[in-house]
């Protein structure tokens, strides 16, 4: 399957709170917010979502092309990402501005205060779609996550234009997007992808209904943490897969690509909603246990034998011979 993977390119600078950001607010005052938080450890990380998605799918031994714009700083992270699975051949170099930067502080509760600099990612709005599905032969699925606003309407029209299958993931962009611009993001999608939260938040920027978004995409999947994924389509049962359990947990950044890597994994292998949703909530977990979005890595035997202890062994008879 020819997966191209748009979205941000970043350098994550992770950094670790040992308090709760909610004993710092005073609800009267929350129009004049004005802290600083101490904090215990810092960690440069490669980063970014389209970067993670792409990397994730190279440790489950799928190539999948990274779409999106950098600085001239890219050159030890390109050699990096090559080495681990990822077609690198279509990102944009800008030739004036530095690669994003995102930086995250994480509290003892696992909540999280981020601020992202958009850099190169700007220049994404340049990308035409087509030069590179011509370059593949051709693509099968394209995710549209989040990136610069005006690269992430650009794709998703150049994808209706072309015909080509999309997965909606704006995430963080729900925020800064205004509804109708949200709306032409999500129209069309066969796969629309948020968190709990997001998902509300959807809901109140577009004045969409739930019923009327199911009516817009495929399948609506809704991140639930801790208790896994919820799958709703018009007309079908809600589906519900639950994580396996973690041995640890590390820092969550990059846990949500983790698990789309693992489920467009599972469609490049023919598996199906279930399965393939099961493959990513796999691949979460072991993210989840590890301090950075790449720093992870799949040792086969282990990952199969968390998989079938999980879902069972007919799931893992249909799962394992897709690894490689």
């Amino acid at each position: 399957m020819r997966i191209a993977v748009t979205g941000s390119i970043a350098t994550d600078h992770l950094m670790s709170y040992p308090g709760r950001f909610a004993e710092q607010f005073v609800a009267d005052r929350l129009d004049q917010v004005s802290l600083s938080f101490l904090v215990d450890e810092l960690e440069v990380r490669r980063g970014g979502i389209a970067a993670n998605i792409t990397f994730g799918l190279g440790q489950l031994g799928v190539t999948s092309t990274l779409v999106g714009s950098v600085g001239s700083d890219f050159d030890e992270y390109r050699a990096w990402l090559d080495r681990h699975g990822v077609d690198t051949g279509s990102v944009h170099v800008s030739g004036t501005k530095q690669t994003s930067r995102f930086v995250c502080t994480t509290d003892a509760d696992q909540n999280q205060i981020a601020s992202f600099y958009a850099g190169a990612m700007s220049e994404s709005r340049e990308i035409e779609l087509q030069p590179i599905a011509e370059r593949l032969g051709g693509l099968d699925v394209v995710v549209i996550s989040a990136n610069d606003p005006e690269a992430m309407v650009r794709h998703t029209q150049e994808c209706r234009d072309r015909g080509y299958r999309f997965l909606a993931d704006p995430g963080q962009q729900l925020a800064r997007m205004d509804g109708e611009s949200i709306k032409s993001l999500v129209g069309g999608a066969e796969f629309l992808f948020t968190n709990e939260y997001e998902h509300g938040l959807l809901l109140k920027s577009t004045g969409w209904t739930h019923e009327e978004v199911l009516q817009r995409v495929g399948k609506w999947f809704t991140s639930l943490g801790p208790k896994g994924v919820r799958v709703e389509a018009a007309g079908e049962p809600t589906l519900v897969v639950e994580p396996p359990k973690e041995k640890q947990k590390g820092d969550p950044t990059g846990v949500g690509d983790a698990l789309r890597a693992g489920f467009l994994a599972g469609l490049s292998h023919d598996l199906g909603i279930e399965r393939s949703l099961q493959l990513g909530c796999t691949l979460a977990t072991v993210s989840l246990e590890t301090d950075g979005p790449q720093e992870y890595e799949v040792d086969r035997e282990p990952f199969l034998a968390r998989f079938a202890e999980a879902y069972g062994d007919a799931a893992v008879a249909e799962v394992g011979p897709k690894l490689r």
